[in-house]
């Protein structure tokens, strides 16, 4: 049986109102003649400019609540709320960057970041003042014209990043999307968004298995268990940043982290 635990769905009297309101959530699937309950009362918040990361062992349901949230799947119960208002299908309002890059190889960088807005109808002028911020802000404005082909997998997060950035979300969804990565270049994609959303103020909700990923980045860290997913403990992340490495706090932080998603 699962053991009783706080509630995390509810902000404390006097905290500003939450952006985003989950509400028992619940996903099952039909596999094979029956139904899986992957998620189960499944509660949580998250405030403007807040930076969350979900954390977890495989198979606790982070990608289908990142997907639910995103719109991408319905939930079988429960509420997703954006400031008050269900959330029904996909939306501008709620970008999603996934591990693998997913760009138009037939699309130069510059192209790619600036497709939604192509889209959306904005005229071209604004179009390329906008891919030239964008551009700058991840590094790559010497690379507009490369085709995806051309350049490393750090460079090609680095555009699908700038490419749900330029669109001005609300809430910013990330599913392990530096996973693939090799150590080094997943250090300075972890600065990059720090950077980021330091200067650009989106509320990120960030999926990971790391926990040091997950120390390094979170302002609030919820650890997931599993059949089924629920949230099992929420904790504060109080240090301050930049975070060192090295930090005997980051160190302690990192040994509970470990310690909790074995348990």
């Amino acid at each position: 049986m699962r053991p009783r635990l706080k509630a995390v769905g509810t902000p404390s009297p006097g905290a500003a109102e939450p952006l985003l309101v989950v509400r028992d959530l619940r996903k099952v699937f039909p596999v094979g003649g029956r139904f899986v309950t992957v998620l189960e009362g499944l509660s949580f918040h998250a405030r403007r400019g807040e930076l969350i990361c979900i954390l977890g062992r495989s198979g606790c349901g982070k990608s289908t609540l990142l997907k639910i949230l995103a719109g991408f799947l319905r939930p079988s119960a429960g509420r997703v709320l954006l400031e008050g208002r269900p959330v029904g299908g996909p939306s501008p309002e709620r970008c999603v960057v996934f591990q693998e890059d997913a760009l138009f190889p037939w699309l130069t960088v510059g192209e790619n970041i600036g497709f939604g807005l192509r889209v959306k109808g904005l005229d071209r002028p604004s179009r390329k003042r906008a891919v030239r911020r964008y551009l700058s802000f991840v590094g790559l404005t010497e690379f507009r014209d490369y085709l995806p082909q051309a350049i490393s997998g750090g460079m090609k997060q680095r555009v699908s990043l700038a490419r749900v950035l330029i669109l001005e979300p609300r809430v910013l969804l990330m599913d392990e999307p530096f996973a693939s990565l090799d150590a080094q270049t997943r250090e300075e994609m972890q600065s990059l968004l720090l950077s980021l959303r330091g200067r650009l103020s989106q509320t990120v909700l960030f999926v990971t298995h790391d926990v040091n990923e997950a120390a390094v980045l979170a302002d609030r860290i919820l650890l997931m268990g599993k059949e089924p997913g629920f949230v099992r403990e929420e904790i504060p992340v109080a240090l301050p940043r930049p975070r060192a490495r090295e930090d005997p706090a980051y160190l302690d932080l990192c040994s509970r982290l470990h310690r909790l998603v074995r348990d």
